[in-house]
């Protein structure tokens, strides 16, 4: 079997800046993505009341978004009731708008709680929730181990927060 090359020059600047986007151990990305305010660069979807939305910059499907706490807490039980409330009402307008501008077949939602449960960043929860498609497994992950994103992170960016801004005037 020979290897083949799949060419993809735009995403030279996520794969370059990968590691200084980890580089600073010291401080949670979504702590600084909520202090900062530059919502565009840090790909902030929404700013909700007690939650923050972000396109995760290392997505497993296209549309991969990120609902966290404002407040930095790694588990459930420190979640108070509105904070709870407020991430899963996040949730629930994402997928409504996400089965208006992707029409996608379903979706997973995810929670990984703890280094040991899977957890990237164990000190601040945040779920996950993946757009899936019919077909979108395909014999890339399987046998070359590359995960094929049909659209850019900005692109999706833009589409998303232009949905919102409606869906919030409506």
């Amino acid at each position: 079997m020979t290897n083949e090359q799949l060419w993809a020059p735009w995403r030279l600047s996520y794969v370059a800046t990968a590691k200084e986007q980890n580089s600073d151990e010291s401080r949670c990305f979504l702590c600084r993505y909520r202090d900062e305010n530059d919502d565009p660069k840090n790909l902030v979807a929404v700013r909700g009341k007690r939650s923050l939305v972000i396109l995760n910059r290392f997505p497993y499907n296209n549309g991969h978004l990120l609902v966290a706490p404002l407040e930095h807490k790694g588990s459930l039980e420190e979640l108070d009731d509105d904070e709870l409330l407020d991430g899963l009402k996040q949730l629930q307008r994402l997928i409504a708008v996400y089965n208006k501008i992707l029409s996608p077949d379903g979706f997973n939602i995810g929670l990984n709680l703890g280094r040991a449960g899977g957890a990237g960043l164990p000190g601040h929860l945040h779920w996950h929730l993946v757009p899936r498609w019919q077909g979108d497994t395909n014999f890339m992950p399987v046998l070359a181990g590359v995960d094929v994103i049909p659209q850019s992170l900005q692109a999706l960016y833009e589409l998303l927060r232009a949905e919102l801004a409606e869906d919030q005037s409506s």
